[in-house]
């Protein structure tokens, strides 16, 4: 049957220039996508996968597969039932279940729609020492009994080996099958296809080391370190040696091996000794608004909506202007040193006397969404959500009161007195309401109630720098211990609009092989920091000239000490601090405009790239590619917006006060006249991974 293609492939919306298409004969192959987290949501991998389906669907059309394990929950309430269209596709899963193990097939739900084939674990469990046997002859790695993790990703891979096997026998030589498999639980399935010969051309991409995340989570000296480590005896000392030889072992069998960002090809090429063929981006499946502009519109409604927490939060202490409040947040797993959040706390302290020293009338208040364990909501914290719902509801029925009466009063064509307008009873309950938002005890740092508050990284840190909500402070912190979710009774809000309404998303990150939070800042309008040691962070530097102008700060935590990025940080912060409304807006506009670069339809191309190449080698006879011609992935580079100063400072006040409505000493600015202008400005001098004309390659790295 004939594939649709998307015009999305050739053209892209907005600023960037359109590729030159390198066409694949997707009608004669057959794709596979291979990882834990199809429609099994566990880490990022799930996201990348499913934001990236819509593209891959538009592209190859039927001929597009995902597999992963089947988990009755996950398909009950994601997954659509259906028949394979391909009998080779039915023949291969019948093989499987005529000798016992489930296979279950269908369409996942998401945009796109794309067909899933999901193995089910606990079927086949009974063959793990055989399979563990086969594994060892194959490539001696033994698995311990006690790793449910790595024992499930052998009994998935040795599944997927099985379909491949019985899908090519059924095929023959026609269509070609291209493997796609990711991180390391899908790595035994890429493993046992190779050592069986099985015809395909395979593609293995690492999102981030298994060695390196502990590493840098036991506080390691990472980056500056990478040659000297001992890979074999570190991996060993944290009873981690059979999963990165899975690891290793998958990355040297693929055809290709792609990561996701230029700083893990480093550390790939360190920790796995294979330098990567490709570095393939994540992105995001970006949706334009209609409305111009309508991402200004959501920010100030969601901004809002946090606006109504925090003044329940702070009842009683509620001494600060909240239209000159800007909300920071810092998102993601609970690692406290990977994520940056030590760094973090640290430039709070900082910026919180920056700020009390300059007198600004500027107050910052932070939130902390990382997941902890907790027992239950804090008692404060609901009482405060409370305590405004009370006051919102006495002020409405005194409004309505006042209202009526002054409504009576004008029809009379009388200017009501204001002292009988309101009666005694009336007074009497508003100062009710003022008592009952009299508090003893500061507002709370955590909404939850920690289960080991004194032992938690965030809160021990909070102590150490004495951010207690206190009066005089001007940096007010949150710790939100669970992700967010519109049904909370204490912030409900789902991320995304959470994410819409603050005005700064800050994630100092030391390890981060890409970073999808603040690329989800960037399309969405929002200012993020960012560091040049996270793949968002090194891919915004090869691609905008001037980053902190589009609202992209990124601190360099690779050459510099920590004590530097730290004031690095709480530079970017005070400056932030200091601008005008008007300024604010500006840089969310230009923000919004890098969002063209983060899609899919753009990034989507990398993937493009791995698969020819891979079918290149696997395939030789069929598919031609030079080996020594340079990709034609190429990257764009955006400009210096045209109308932003030479020099940073000029855009600056003078001083940290300043008025919300002084226009007159801004830069020239038209949001429509600037995007034209710096459209025709785009270049693409340069192969993505190639270091930037004028800087000198570092020890360690490589060019793709």
């Amino acid at each position: 049957m004939p594939l649709s293609r998307s015009l999305s492939m050739t053209s892209l919306s907005g600023l960037l220039p359109a590729w030159e298409e390198d066409e694949l004969p997707v009608e004669d192959l057959l794709l596979f996508e291979v990882a834990w987290e199809v429609t099994n949501k566990v880490g990022g991998i799930y996201t990348v996968i499913q934001t990236k389906a819509k593209i891959t669907v538009d592209e190859w059309g039927e001929n597009y597969y995902m597999m992963g394990p089947y988990f009755e929950n996950n398909f009950k309430t994601q997954v659509e039932g259906c028949e394979p269209p391909n009998p080779a596709i039915r023949k291969a899963m019948d093989a499987l279940i005529h000798n016992g193990c489930q296979v279950h097939f269908g369409r996942w739900l998401i945009e796109g729609s794309p067909y899933v084939i999901l193995f089910d674990i606990g079927s086949a469990a009974w063959n793990l020492d055989r399979w563990k046997g086969d594994l060892w002859e194959t490539c001696n790695i033994g698995l311990p009994y006690h790793d449910r993790e790595a024992n499930d990703s052998l009994i998935l891979g040795s599944l997927i080996a099985w379909f491949f096997k019985e899908l090519t026998d059924n095929l023959g030589d026609k269509p070609n099958v291209i493997g796609h498999f990711h991180e390391w639980q899908a790595g035994p399935g890429l493993i046992l296809s190779r050592s069986r010969k099985i015809p395909m051309a395979t593609v293995f991409t690492t999102h981030a080391t298994l060695l390196g995340r502990y590493l840098c989570a036991g506080n390691a000296d990472f980056y500056n370190n990478l040659d000297k480590f001992n890979i074999d005896k570190e991996a060993g000392e944290r009873q981690i040696y059979h999963r990165y030889c899975l690891e290793r072992a998958a990355v040297h069998c693929a055809h290709v091996f792609t990561t996701v960002s230029q700083i893990t090809a480093v550390e790939a090429n360190h920790m796995l000794h294979r330098k990567a063929d490709v570095v393939t981006p994540n992105g995001l499946n970006v949706k334009k608004f209609s409305a111009m502009h309508e991402f200004q519109n959501l920010h100030s409604t969601s901004k809002a909506r946090i606006q109504e927490f925090v003044r329940g939060h702070f009842y009683g202490h509620l001494d600060f202007n909240l239209e000159k409040t800007l909300f920071f947040f810092i998102a993601g797993r609970y690692e406290f040193s990977n994520k940056g959040a030590d760094i973090f706390l640290e430039s709070l302290s900082r910026l919180n006397y920056l700020l009390r020293v300059h007198r600004s009338d500027v107050t910052v208040v932070v939130f902390f969404i990382m997941p902890a364990q907790t027992n239950n909501f804090n008692v404060e914290s609901l009482k405060g959500q409370a305590v405004r719902k009370q006051l919102w509801d006495t002020a409405h029925t005194v409004k309505e009161k006042f209202g009526k009466k002054l409504y009576d009063a004008l029809l009379k064509g009388q200017i009501p007195d204001m002292n009988s307008i309101l009666d005694r009873d009336d007074f009497t309950i508003m100062k009710r309401a003022i008592y009952a938002t009299q508090r003893h005890s500061l507002p709370p740092v955590t909404t939850h109630n920690m289960l080991d508050d004194s032992k938690d990284p965030i809160l021990s840190n909070v102590r150490r720098i004495g951010l207690f909500n206190s009066r005089n402070d001007r940096i007010k912190i949150i710790f939100h211990p669970e992700f967010l979710s519109s049904t909370s009774p204490l912030l409900p809000m789902d991320y995304e609009d959470f994410v819409r309404g603050c005005n700064l998303g800050v994630f100092p990150s030391y390890y981060e092989p890409w970073g999808y939070t603040p690329g989800e800042c960037t399309v969405m309008g929002i200012p993020s920091v960012t560091t040049n040691l996270s793949g968002f962070g090194c891919f915004m530097e090869e691609h905008v000239s001037d980053p902190a102008a589009y609202g992209i700060y990124i601190v360099d935590r690779r050459f510099r000490s920590a004590e530097e990025s730290c004031n690095q940080l709480t530079q970017f912060m005070f400056s932030f601090c200091q601008q005008s409304r008007r300024q604010r807006i500006i840089q969310r506009n230009r923000t919004e405009r890098l969002s063209d670069l983060l899609d899919w339809r753009y990034l989507g191309r990398f993937y493009i790239h791995a698969r020819h190449l891979a079918l290149s080698r696997a395939f030789a006879d069929k598919f031609k590619m030079d080996p020594m011609a340079p990709p034609k992935t190429e990257g764009f580079r955006y400009p210096r917006p045209y109308s932003v100063p030479p020099s940073p400072s000029a855009s600056l006040h003078s001083t940290p006060h300043h008025s919300d409505v002084e226009d007159s000493d801004d830069e020239p600015y038209d949001e429509d006249e600037e995007a034209e202008r710096d459209r025709l400005n785009i270049k693409a001098p340069f192969v993505l991974g190639a270091v930037p004309e004028g800087k000198k390659k570092q020890p360690g790295e490589s060019g793709n």
